[in-house]
């Protein structure tokens, strides 16, 4: 092993491991704002389409947007005053919240695990992992500005219907400059209440006092989540299952199972671990696709829904998870019937809206459409009579339109040359996305923000220029 080798593998560890473990600065938005901004509208308007509300879904309803950043009234009455855009019947629901992820390294196409892995640590590990993800993100990391590859990651999530994420490295220092979605675990909506971790130390540990320090933030209610990934690994595996002790010690020591605690994966845990987590109020994120390939079985999530344990999901990378949250819910709707379980559709619209913004600690602002709450919605194509089975279906082709605390970043070309102010036209970058002719926006400026924001056409050129494998977007 060279000492560039050496450095060369820190370097990756240091982007892979790195968590949230202290406050952040807070960034620096426009007046008025609640995330960064985007094409505006060009007056309020109103929605029209089936508006699912947390009341349940309203047939031929509009949603009133763009007045400001919220929500106005919604209703099955024609608004007046306002134009109205009709969706052609579209599904209107919550942005969706993808809660788990590590987009710094979402650029990559999905890799193909040779073999099944007992845990985490084994394909962590692994020479082949090396060649192909490791090296490659040394390499990118190396030649890139900071920012391209987590801005490419976010525009795969924007499209894909997602308006807040989660998994955003403590190596991004300047919010202002990469972000096009929420990082709940960021600053947002004026503060700073999430930390993670990715390796639960062990007491005696370097990063053990991180973890004393946030638990200590959460006894003093100065936390509302903390995310950690836990018993990443097969049930038969004992260095997974042993895990549990890490956050809930049989004998006395730190406990950092709260009710701020987001467990992320919990693969090798039972019914009785998910009870105890009912018990203490913490909650469950899982990814069942990464599991699957990485693992052959994934958490036991039908005992977690059965014991009453809150559950959200998320995409986990693309090196080894799904495509984007949609996939997500395909996959993890399989197999919770494969577990003999059968939730209703709504439920499981639920882990990636309502759900998620209760496990963030975000469920007064996000999640659920009601009037004066941020507007962060999606528009999908209505093919099936049940929105919610429609929202279960979809794909990121369905995409119709996203709209981001009242802002216009990402929809259907026809659309957005109508309902996008004038002046912010130019800012919209075409793309073509699965068949669709598309608007993008990825140039968002705030006062500290410094040179012109990337176009997806210069970021994409970027990482061909350095590796020519990058995983594509509309694919």
């Amino acid at each position: 092993m060279t000492a560039a080798d050496g450095e060369r593998r820190s370097r990756f560890e240091v982007a892979y491991a790195a968590g949230i473990a202290h406050e952040l600065p807070p960034p620096s938005l426009p007046t008025g704002r609640t995330a960064l901004v985007s094409a505006a509208p060009a007056e309020p308007f109103a929605l029209r389409g089936c508006v699912v509300t947390p009341d349940g879904p309203i047939e031929r309803g509009y949603i009133t947007v763009g007045d400001g950043t919220g929500i106005g009234p919604i209703g099955t009455r024609k608004p007046q005053g306002v134009r109205v855009h009709d969706t052609g019947g579209g599904v209107i629901l919550p942005g969706l919240i993808d809660l788990h992820g590590h987009p710094e390294f979402n650029v990559f196409a999905a890799w193909e695990p040779p073999r099944r892995f007992p845990n985490r640590h084994a394909w962590r590990g692994s020479e082949l992992y090396r060649e192909l993800v490791r090296r490659p993100q040394d390499r990118l990391m190396a030649a890139l500005p900071q920012q391209t590859q987590l801005r490419y990651a976010e525009i795969r999530a924007l499209v894909g219907g997602v308006t807040a994420i989660q998994g955003t490295s403590e190596r991004v220092e300047r919010l202002e400059e990469e972000s096009l979605v929420r990082n709940v675990d960021r600053w947002i909506f004026g503060r700073h209440r999430a930390r993670a971790m990715i390796d639960v130390p062990q007491e005696g540990q370097r990063d053990y006092a991180r973890l004393e320090r946030i638990v200590g933030e959460i006894g003093r209610g100065e936390v509302d989540a903390f995310y950690v990934h836990l018993a990443e690994g097969r049930r038969d595996n004992q260095r997974s299952v042993e895990e549990w002790e890490l956050v809930d010690p049989p004998a006395g020591g730190l406990r950092a199972l709260t009710a701020a605690t987001v467990i992320i994966h919990g693969s090798a845990l039972g019914r009785e671990h998910f009870g105890a987590m009912k018990d203490a109020g913490a909650k469950l994120v899982w990814s069942p696709q990464s599991n699957l390939r990485l693992y052959g079985e994934t958490t036991l999530a039908a005992d977690a829904l059965d014991v009453g344990l809150t559950i959200g999901l998320g995409a986990d990378w693309l090196p080894s998870g799904s495509q984007s949250l949609l996939h997500e819910l395909k996959v993890a709707r399989r197999e919770l019937a494969r577990q003999g379980a059968d939730p209703p559709a709504r439920r499981l619209v639920e882990m990636v809206t309502s759900d998620a913004a209760r496990i963030a600690g975000l469920g007064a602002e996000l999640g659920s459409l009601r009037e004066g709450r941020p507007a962060d919605l999606v528009v999908l194509e209505r093919r099936l009579d049940d929105p919610y089975e429609n929202v279960l279906d979809a794909d990121p082709a369905w995409v119709q339109l996203v709209m981001l605390d009242g802002d216009l970043p990402y929809g259907r070309e026809d659309w957005l040359e109508t309902l996008a102010d004038a002046d912010d036209r130019e800012r919209l970058e075409p793309v073509i996305a699965w068949g669709k002719r598309m608007l993008l926006d990825t140039s968002h400026t705030v006062a500290s923000a410094t040179g012109e924001q990337p176009r997806l056409e210069e970021l994409r050129a970027k990482l061909i220029g350095e590796y020519p494998q990058v995983g594509p977007i509309f694919a």
